[in-house]
């Protein structure tokens, strides 16, 4: 219970980051955008359809930049103060913690571990924490690994906390050296923790290659004749924490669940997950707020419970309508600088506005409003007003929208009601409830999928994050200095290609449903330019003018006609370039990334945009035609090689690991190497042709070639490089086929 003493500091504040010379290069880059625009109108005659082409993308791209202006004019963030939680809160509020996980082959059991390990040692009343792990596949290897965590979490987590161990996953924690200065106690200590993790990767290695131990144990009986796609529901209390009383030597709550699958059912993918996540927290311990982290993002900062918990109990009028903190989404590899920059910028921008957009991991959300609360349902102190009581908490209401579990609709009466959570009832206890709104059947003819997680898109975070604050609820966006929590992505190729695939169709189905942007774009319940920031993350649309603006520099030297403006106004395009190229270099530079990281993530943001978006199209036009469905692909996780502790602050960074492979692309014979390929070929064909002729009116387009070649600089290298670096046959043949049909277009007309 919080402290009202008005004489104590604020435990949360907002940190404003407008900056007037950011705003002046923001309009003075869109005044250059319309100058082109004006330019190209008034000379439109005088051009042949080139000219009306490049008008319409760059109008497009004028668009997009009058968005990122709105959302960067007032960026701002929270600031927490965790070391003064304690004086104003005598009694923390508890927290779930959700990790869902589906494939023990692409997403390995011991990446999973090490990530629940690292939020079981968390600096935070044990007793108050509760960790489920989501198996979506149903693996009894993933039970397994975490059965053998929980054995090992007894020893981890009070050495975290009594040596204030700053990185606790110990895959990363342990790749470090040990220090000779270190005092004989801790070296002890370190390297009997080191043989028993070594034991546990062991134990899960072997357990991998030999399934024997299955039928040997009949705690796995639940898993015989099951596959990922058809079993029946399966929860499993792997550790429960019955000290309670919050001391450093406990662990928490540790719950496996695994909901009833069955052929030609619709499981709505990691969302269905999620759902039934929030159900059985909700049976069991019906903490008041809810941590979701991806199963390969690691909790980096030991106090980033006390952080959220900052802005969620700070004693002021707005407390109560903050839906969800989100921290920033970081990687300890050196492919997402891209991320970085968009996060610390556009990140900030939308915070100042309504708050920032749920980003699927590292996000605390509260559970009253993901069960569908409206901030109009609330009064000024926080409690449910008359006229919502009367609405949501009518019995007939209840089990019409959460379904038919006499325990599951008092857990979320208790919920809204802000009643207190942690039941003294064993977890075990639940286990039969939790079973049947596991059921696949459990959702029929409920209001699950309208609140929750929502349904109807592969990006659940962005559409659920829309419906939030379409019920007038802001955000928090908190980026300390050390970051909160860590992962990996893809390697650059195909399963970067793919994520970014998964993600794009995602946000086009979020963009024509009913949580659109686009439609009541003057609600009152969310701002103006909140939607303009979610219009930004949908608008994957942009990869179309991209790629053909991408070809036009190319068209204009093999048809010898014009796409620049010529004399002193080719300044504007220069200018224009020169200002986009400085202002994007100086963001990365200003975070502590190199020119060559700035060079690389430029090259390929822009080759995983032409080689993902333009398949992120077909299939939602293929949904729409009814010839296939939308899938959910998930992304390889791997394990790192070498250790990077982000200890610094975020301008303090600098690149880290495998320095040779920066800027390479890995290939395969997938198609969708095709349409970069292609445009590279495209425009040294373009090229070849200026330098055979040497045609100088044409030097403004020659130099466009030049830039789109550096940006699919890989793409090159590719043509003459071997193995995994290297552009299969097959795809080249294809994209040369496409560039000569092409070069015979342009040059016949």
């Amino acid at each position: 219970m919080a402290d009202s003493s008005s004489a104590l500091l604020p435990i949360c504040e907002r940190i404003s980051h407008k900056s007037y010379a950011l705003r002046a290069v923001d309009l003075t880059i869109l005044g250059l955008l319309f100058s082109l625009l004006i330019y190209r109108i008034i000379h439109i005659s005088q051009n042949d359809n080139i000219w009306l082409v490049a008008f319409l993308c760059e109008s497009c791209f004028s668009f997009i930049w009058l968005i990122i202006t709105c959302i960067q004019w007032s960026p701002a963030e929270d600031k927490p103060y965790p070391d003064r939680l304690d004086e104003r809160v005598h009694d923390l509020p508890s927290v779930d913690m959700f990790v869902p996980t589906a494939d023990p082959v692409r997403e390995p059991p011991i990446i999973v571990v090490n990530t629940v390990l690292s939020l079981l040692s968390m600096n935070y009343p044990a007793n108050k924490l509760a960790c489920y792990v989501s198996d979506d596949g149903c693996s009894p290897l993933t039970y397994f690994s975490l059965r053998e965590a929980s054995k090992f979490a007894m020893i981890w987590v009070p050495f975290c906390k009594k040596y204030n161990v700053k990185v606790r996953a110990p895959f990363r924690y342990f790749l470090n050296p040990l220090l000779a200065t270190e005092n004989s106690e801790f070296s002890r200590h370190w390297k009997m923790m080191k043989r028993e993790y070594e034991k546990l990767c062991r134990k899960v290695e072997n357990a991998t290659g030999d399934s024997h131990w299955l039928g040997a144990d009949h705690d796995f009986e639940a898993f015989s004749n099951t596959k990922p796609n058809d079993h029946s529901t399966i929860v499993k209390v792997v550790w429960e924490n019955k000290g309670g009383v919050g001391d450093e030597k406990e662990v928490p709550h540790l719950v496996y669940i695994s909901r009833e699958k069955r052929p030609n059912y619709l499981h709505h993918y990691k969302t269905g997950a999620m759902n039934f996540l929030l159900r059985v927290s909700g049976l069991m311990t019906n903490a008041p707020y809810m941590l979701t982290v991806d199963c390969d993002m690691y909790a980096n900062e030991a106090d980033v419970v006390r952080q959220a918990m900052c802005v969620f109990l700070q004693n002021s009028e707005n407390s109560n309508h903050c839906a969800f903190v989100q921290f920033p989404q970081e990687f300890y590899d050196s492919y997402t600088k891209e991320l970085a920059v968009v996060q610390s910028y556009l990140g900030r921008g939308v915070a100042g506005i309504q708050g920032p957009i749920y980003c699927g991991s590292g996000c605390f959300h509260t559970r009253r409003v993901m069960y569908g609360l409206s901030s109009d349902d609330l009064e000024d102190n926080g409690s449910l007003s008359s006229a919502a009581k009367k609405e949501l908490l009518g019995e007939d209401s209840l089990v019409r929208t959460y379904g038919s579990s006499k325990e599951l609709v008092k857990s979320v009466v208790d919920a809204l009601q802000k009643k207190s959570s942690n039941p003294k009832n064993s977890l075990k206890n639940f286990i039969e409830a939790a079973q049947e709104v596991g059921h696949c059947h459990y959702e029929y003819q409920t209001s699950w999928g309208n609140f929750g997680w929502l349904y109807d898109s592969v990006a659940e975070d962005i559409n659920t994050s829309i419906g939030i604050h379409l019920r007038g609820w802001t955000s928090s966006y908190i980026s300390p200095d050390r970051p909160a929590f860590l992962g990996s992505t893809p390697s650059v190729g195909l399963e970067a290609i793919v994520q970014q695939r998964r993600w794009g169709t995602g946000s086009i189905e979020v963009l024509f449903n009913q949580q659109s942007p686009l439609i009541g774009m003057f609600r009152r319940k969310i701002k103006f330019r909140q939607r303009l920031a979610y219009l930004w993350v949908l608008m994957c649309l942009r990869s179309i003018p991209e790629l053909v603006y991408c070809l036009l520099p190319a068209y204009s030297l093999l048809h010898n006609s014009a796409l620049f403006p010529k004399g002193p106004c080719l300044g504007i395009t220069v200018t224009l370039v020169g200002m986009h190229c400085l202002y994007s270099l100086w963001q990365y530079m200003s975070l502590g990334f190199s020119v060559q990281s700035w060079y690389v993530s430029q090259s390929h943001l822009r080759i995983l945009a032409t080689c993902s978006w333009l398949f992120s199209i077909q299939d939602i036009i293929l949904k729409l035609l009814g010839i296939s469905k939308v899938g959910f692909i998930i992304a390889k996780k791997t394990m790192p090689e070498t250790m990077t502790t982000f200890e610094s602050q975020p301008s303090q960074r600098e690149d880290d690991g495998k320095k040779s492979d920066l800027g390479k692309f890995e290939f395969d014979s997938s198609s969708h190497f095709i349409p970069g390929t292609f445009v590279m070929l495209v425009n040294l064909a373009a090229l070849a042709r200026f330098f055979v002729g040497l045609q100088w009116s044409s030097l403004a387009e020659a130099c466009g070639c030049i830039l789109v070649v550096m940006l699919f600089l890989p793409f090159l290298k590719g043509l003459f490089e071997k193995g995994k670096y290297g552009i299969p046959l097959s795809t080249l043949s294809k994209a040369v086929f496409l560039t000569v049909l092409f070069v015979l277009l342009s040059v016949g007309k």
